[in-house]
């Protein structure tokens, strides 16, 4: 996937990743890393010019109009501002209920006001909060109703790109808890997008670390932060306040120097330049090494760790 088409930079590279029914992947990672770029492509918001985007065996990226419509009734994405994404000149009912025309929902005006005041419900707004428009809203308000907007279609995987982010604490743990709600009553799967890892380890059940438009570390979330093994990770998690264990080397532990973006487009590990363990080899691009089931990295100080003939074949969740 590329950004920045004059100057050809790509923003996402051999990625590969499978989210399964029912669970939440994290994906985190500093800002400009493609963590948003990736959940984008998903849904072809932003379209991939290489590889492939299957959900439930249909091929995303070669997608009819018509096929893509039905899949963003299977998929779709929540964003981090809500604000952005609502029509300031249309009350929130309104906004919910145009996600039902377009779709098809509801035989009548009025079963659709009714659909609006059950989604409502679901994300604990009441029917009053349908007459209101989003500057009448507070943050954590304005989310839940972007999220009621995407439950409207009845989604079977949510992309969730950094949903509380942009809200206070407090907020935030309420609209975790009513995520993890959501997905228990519905069955859903959501792509966590965060950079916040005490979230991400509250609300993950695996965790895929990104570095410049590359996958690093994927793991299950428990494993990950009591073992992080690239570099990287370690660095993240060495940024969390008050944590121990693993970060009591925080100091250690922590990046030096400025992310490289143009590290990204030639050999080599793209975190070379800040990485405190840096040797020889990590000119030359290291292979994914798997160290466990459900486990890999990609570091060279893992490859040469690892037992011969575990490092040839990049390792691939099945599809459940």
């Amino acid at each position: 996937m590329r950004g920045r088409a004059a100057a050809g930079f790509t923003a996402v590279r051999g990625l590969d990743l499978t989210i399964r029914r029912h669970e939440t992947l994290a994906l985190v990672g500093e800002s400009g890393s493609g963590k948003s770029t990736t959940g984008r492509a998903i849904i072809r918001l932003t379209e991939a010019t290489s590889g492939a985007v299957t959900f439930d065996g249909i091929d995303v990226r070669s997608a009819s109009r018509r096929e893509l419509r039905r899949l963003r009734e299977r998929i779709q994405i929540v964003f981090q501002d809500p604000y952005s994404s609502l029509n300031p000149r249309k009350a929130v009912g309104a906004a919910i209920e145009e996600v039902l025309v377009v779709h098809r929902i509801g035989a009548s005006a009025r079963e659709r006001r009714t659909l609006v005041t059950a989604l409502l419900a679901d994300v604990g707004l009441g029917p009053e909060h349908a007459r209101r428009y989003p500057h009448e809203l507070s943050g954590g308000q304005r989310q839940r109703v972007g999220i009621a907007r995407a439950l409207a279609v009845d989604p079977e995987l949510l992309i969730l790109d950094e949903p509380v982010s942009a809200l206070d604490v407090s907020v935030q743990a309420q609209i975790v808890n009513l995520l993890e709600d959501l997905q228990e009553a519905r069955a859903l799967a959501y792509l966590f997008i965060a950079h916040d890892l005490a979230i991400v380890h509250h609300i993950a059940d695996r965790v895929a670390v990104m570095y410049l438009g590359e996958i690093v570390e994927e793991a299950a979330v428990d494993e990950l932060f009591a073992n992080p093994h690239h570099p990287y990770t370690r660095a993240l998690l060495a940024s969390i306040p008050g944590e121990a264990g693993v970060r009591e080397r925080a100091a250690e532990e922590r990046a030096r120097g400025e992310l490289r973006v143009e590290l990204a487009s030639g050999p080599g590990c793209p975190f070379r330049n800040r990485c405190p363990e840096r040797h020889g080899r990590c000119e030359s691009t290291p292979p994914f090494v798997e160290l466990g089931p459900e486990r890999r990295s990609r570091c060279w100080l893992d490859v040469e760790a690892a037992p011969s003939g575990r490092t040839a074949q990049p390792w691939r969740c099945s599809d459940e």
